[in-house]
């Protein structure tokens, strides 16, 4: 059950992206959800394959590569649905890390009784 309520808040975090950046858009409820669900994946499957065949470069930059690697997954997942669309590389970047705060926060006051602390 705490899977699908973090799909949800995920596909909800990815809706109130584009009323923050004009240059990420996503048409309706089944984009979001669509997206939401191929950004888990792809942060699950390929993000992690990325990261170490980029490390040198990660540890180079102190870190932030990272934010390159995550704009790159947000992107890629733009451009593998219809109905969710990002204008440049660039938005992407700050489309993921506005993605990510938003996410975080709802998951943070949505599931902070989930593991049974007050």
């Amino acid at each position: 059950m705490r899977l699908i309520l973090t799909w949800f808040i995920n596909a909800a975090a990815l809706l109130a992206v584009p009323y923050l950046m004009h240059s990420v858009r996503v048409t309706d409820l089944g984009a979001a959800l669509l997206s939401a669900l191929l950004l888990g994946l792809v942060n699950t499957l390929i993000r992690p394959l990325l990261v170490l065949l980029t490390l040198p470069v990660t540890v180079l930059s102190l870190g932030l590569f990272i934010f390159l690697i995550n704009g790159f997954m947000f992107w890629l997942v733009a451009q593998l649905v219809d109905g969710f669309h990002v204008d440049s590389f660039w938005s992407a970047v700050g489309g993921a890390l506005l993605y990510s705060v938003i996410s975080w926060a709802l998951s943070t006051l949505l599931l902070k009784n989930a593991d049974g602390n007050s």
